[in-house]
């Protein structure tokens, strides 16, 4: 049989092209510009610490109303920490109110001027924590005819007997005239039970009460309260409750009412806690 001689193809191959490799740009820093970035930001951080006192005073001066006073007749005070650092005018303070209540800055908007009878200042909080107010405040409380009072910030995660020490250590002695330890309990932290936290409460509260002879007082949010606290400590200790924009607290068992976070007080730069006594 006769082989048949195949065909050559017509077609002609095409060379594929290959793309060029890219060449791998290397990033280049300008180190000059870095280091005047640095140098930028540090002095900016520095300037801003030195100028806030003055522009936290010139801010705070300028709220000039703040929060409707509850109606009644009222013995006023205040709470205080490290965040009211502006300067305060320890000669000069006054709880003053408008036609409407509301607290306001200038005399002659005022209606009614009261004078703080009492303050509560904030001594420590958990194991090491100082508040680096504190000794400053107790000092110039003390000097005036003002009911002063200490609290400790209370940490869930931490030991009770530990707590009450570093408040006590830090405090020192009281007057008889100053008012009872204040245990401050609003927040939760970390894992902990009902049954633990007002086990390990009742320890500090026994703890401190002991050592200085008066019964504390429990600070604590209406809310917290009623979800966390035990009658064993609200039926056996007097009750500082902050509750907020209501005419009167929720509770009826209370001893002092903080009712507003925004509360304008002659003395005082920017917004302070007012509170009300029985």
């Amino acid at each position: 049989m006769a082989t048949v001689p195949k065909k050559k193809s017509t077609k002609t191959s095409t060379p594929v092209k290959r793309k060029p490799a890219r060449r791998k740009r290397r990033l280049s820093v300008n180190w000059r510009e870095v280091k005047a970035w640095i140098l930028l930001i540090l002095i900016g951080l520095v300037l801003y610490f030195l100028a806030r006192p003055a522009v936290e005073e010139i801010i705070g001066n300028t709220i000039d109303r703040g929060a409707r006073v509850p109606a009644g007749t009222w013995q006023y005070g205040i709470d205080i920490s490290h965040h009211n650092d502006s300067g305060i005018q320890w000669d000069s303070l006054f709880v003053m109110t408008d036609a409407h209540r509301h607290t306001v800055r200038h005399l002659e908007e005022a209606r009614d001027v009261q004078p703080v009878r009492f303050v509560f200042i904030k001594a420590t909080e958990g194991v090491t924590f100082r508040d680096r107010r504190f000794k400053e405040n107790w000092t110039e409380a003390g000097k005036r005819s003002l009911s002063r009072g200490a609290y400790h910030f209370y940490r869930t995660s931490k030991d009770p007997v530990e707590q009450a020490r570093h408040f006590i250590r830090v405090v020192g002695s009281l007057k008889y005239r100053d008012l009872p330890p204040v245990l401050d309990i609003e927040t939760l932290h970390g894992g902990i039970s009902r049954q633990k936290l007002n086990a390990d409460l009742k320890i500090w509260l026994e703890t401190v009460g002991k050592h200085y002879g008066k019964t504390p007082i429990v600070y604590t949010y209406e809310s917290f309260a009623r979800d966390y606290l035990d009658r064993s400590i609200t039926d056996n200790y007097p009750i500082w409750i902050a509750h907020y924009g209501v005419s009167s607290p929720d509770r009826e068992d209370w001893d002092y009412w903080q009712f507003s976070d925004e509360g304008v007080v002659h003395g005082i730069p920017g917004y302070v806690d007012l509170n009300v006594m029985r």
